[in-house]
């Protein structure tokens, strides 16, 4: 089973990867900015949007899933982009088949397994709305707020929302059992020795000075930027700023 993808422009192929609960419609706004300059390949992991589902959820087969689709479509040695786990999947990738990436952009993510527990109110939302049976948007949003005050997350997870019985496009049950794989890190086989840029929100604690030791080891040829007043959806946040600072990196390695 395959990846659902969108493809659009033409030259240097780039894959762009979205994080939990997201769909490939996240990094629109980068892949408007990128399609006059390359090949643009946005994915739906597994368990999103319209990807298959699994009961395997570990950055082993996420990273071999992109492999996969990058040989289906024949890319010659893609760049990848990837924001949050879908930066973890990534830099999987780039330690499974280093040969076959060409350089990597991690958004606000480390290389590191995270022990605090970040996403439990989401987890009981998300079952809420199931439970509840809800039939429209609106109710699901009204369930959701019970457990979800921040009015921007309710609706970055009701983009997910498709009612009748299947009610998410992620598969909450898959991703709730592998909560602890998606936190976690079981590190590179090989450290990937190719161009990495890490980008930073700063107000995000995702990506600390604490974990360079981590970052350098696996990606010795590796160099952040930190875009200010930010926190962990930086691309949404500060969309000039973050497109531009891929944007430049990818044409230094095309």
């Amino acid at each position: 089973m395959g990846l659902n993808y969108r493809q659009q422009g033409r030259g240097m192929p780039v894959i762009l990867v979205h994080g939990l609960f997201g769909s490939l419609d996240n990094l629109n706004g980068l892949n408007r900015a990128l399609t006059e300059q390359f090949e643009v390949i946005a994915v739906d992991l597994r368990n999103h949007g319209q990807s298959f589902h699994s009961e395997e959820m570990t950055y082993t087969a996420m990273a071999e899933d992109l492999l996969e689709l990058a040989a289906q479509l024949q890319l010659e040695r893609p760049a990848m982009v990837g924001h949050s786990m879908g930066g973890k999947a990534v830099m999987m990738a780039a330690g499974l088949a280093p040969e076959r990436v060409r350089g990597l952009v991690v958004a606000d993510m480390a290389p590191v397994a995270y022990q605090q527990v970040r996403h439990q109110d989401v987890f009981s939302g998300l079952q809420a709305v199931i439970d509840a049976g809800c039939q429209t948007r609106k109710e699901a949003d009204a369930v959701l707020e019970k457990h979800i005050h921040t009015a921007g997350v309710r609706q970055f997870l009701l983009k997910s929302y498709s009612g009748g019985s299947n009610v998410w496009r992620f598969n909450v049950a898959a991703l709730r059992n592998a909560y602890e794989n998606i936190m976690g890190w079981p590190g590179l086989p090989v450290p990937y020795d190719a161009p990495v840029l890490f980008i930073k929100g700063s107000e995000s604690d995702y990506l600390l000075p604490e974990h360079q030791s981590a970052v350098q080891a696996q990606f010795p040829r590796a160099r952040a930027r930190v875009i200010q007043d930010t926190g962990h959806w930086l691309h949404a946040e500060k969309p000039q700023v973050f497109n531009r600072l891929v944007q430049d990196f990818l044409l230094a390695l095309s």
